[in-house]
């Protein structure tokens, strides 16, 4: 009794192993479907460090979508850090939308990081990209803010290798700066705002990149600034300065000069009064060797008051500025 309860419980662990490692569950439901599988393939699976789950029921999806896919390339795709079921579910897309698509791409616009799904769905219906506002300056100085909403459609042929939607938009951005400043008057952008449409699409913006331009329609347009005003009070503003700069160096410079001019008045003064400080000296000189006498030293006071006396009547007839 005891062995056959030992043989019962190692075939249930036996067993219980078995439906752990191999999938009959999902060996059942390819076979359903009429996706060939046999159980050394899942084995294999296994072996290989794949899940077979992420394999099997994307190739029963594609199976009964009347897709033929080979289940090395589609475990090839998972080992490579592919998304299988995505990948399936475009080409399923892509065959119901008439979209010509096939693995290998498919694979290529997985494995560069992109959403080949999304990229189909895009394609058939296009997305709208909304710019920011974009500023720009016209001719005649005036300000305008300028927003756009591109419609775009993915380019199954340029999503490996091509420029996203930032681009887009930088490049519509520079087309709408290109035009705006152009243009002669800020009115004539607001009387025709569907020519910086036309002028962004005849540039063939969307060469390069991942996506294909339909339509470029201008949301909105503002009046912003007058720019060349102020860069004309600026520039006023500025020679101002200048001018002042200049009027006060100038104005340091007399002022160094006046006082340069006193000082040398000073210094003659101090020289005179010297001179002056002299003529008693000389004067006395003069009497004690006998060369002035007396006299002669009275008629030259006399001389002095003289002069002094017609100074003074000269300046009462004739007052300066200063006495009036």
């Amino acid at each position: 009794m005891f062995p056959a309860v030992v043989i019962i419980v190692l075939i249930i662990i036996f067993l219980s192993l078995l439906f752990s490692f191999v999938p009959v569950g999902l060996l059942i439901s390819a076979s359903a479907s009429g996706v060939k599988l046999s159980i050394s393939t899942l084995v294999g699976m296994r072996l290989r460090k794949v899940v077979p789950a992420r394999i099997v029921n994307p190739l029963i999806k594609a199976t009964k979508a009347g897709i033929s896919l080979p289940l090395n390339k589609l475990e090839a795709h998972y080992m490579a850090g592919g998304n299988v079921d995505r990948v399936v579910n475009a080409l399923i897309a892509a065959m119901r939308a008439g979209i010509p698509l096939d693995f290998e791409q498919a694979c290529a616009i997985d494995l560069a990081g992109r959403n080949v799904l999304e990229a189909v769905q895009m394609s058939v219906n296009p997305r709208v990209i909304e710019t920011p506002v974009i500023a720009a300056v016209a001719m005649d100085g005036i300000e305008l803010k300028a927003k756009a909403k591109v419609t775009v459609r993915a380019n199954i042929d340029r999503l490996v290798g091509g420029a996203g939607e930032e681009t887009i938009i930088a490049r519509v951005g520079e087309g709408i700066v290109t035009t705006v400043g152009s243009s002669r008057s800020h009115k004539e952008v607001l009387e025709n705002p569907d020519s910086i449409s036309r002028t962004v699409l005849d540039k063939g913006l969307d060469a390069g990149t991942a996506f294909e331009i339909l339509s470029i329609d201008i949301a909105d347009v503002d009046v912003g600034r007058n720019v060349g005003a102020q860069l004309q009070i600026d520039q006023a503003e500025a020679d101002k300065r200048i001018a002042q700069a200049k009027a006060e160096e100038r104005r340091a410079m007399a002022v160094a000069q006046e006082q340069e001019n006193v000082a040398a008045v000073a210094g003659m003064r101090a020289k005179v009064i010297e001179a002056e400080a002299e003529v008693p000296i000389a004067i006395a000189h003069a009497f004690r060797d006998g060369k002035l006498g007396v006299m002669d030293y009275y008629n030259m006071k006399n001389v002095i008051s003289d002069t002094d006396m017609r100074n003074a009547i000269s300046h009462a007839a004739n007052p300066t500025p200063d006495t009036k």
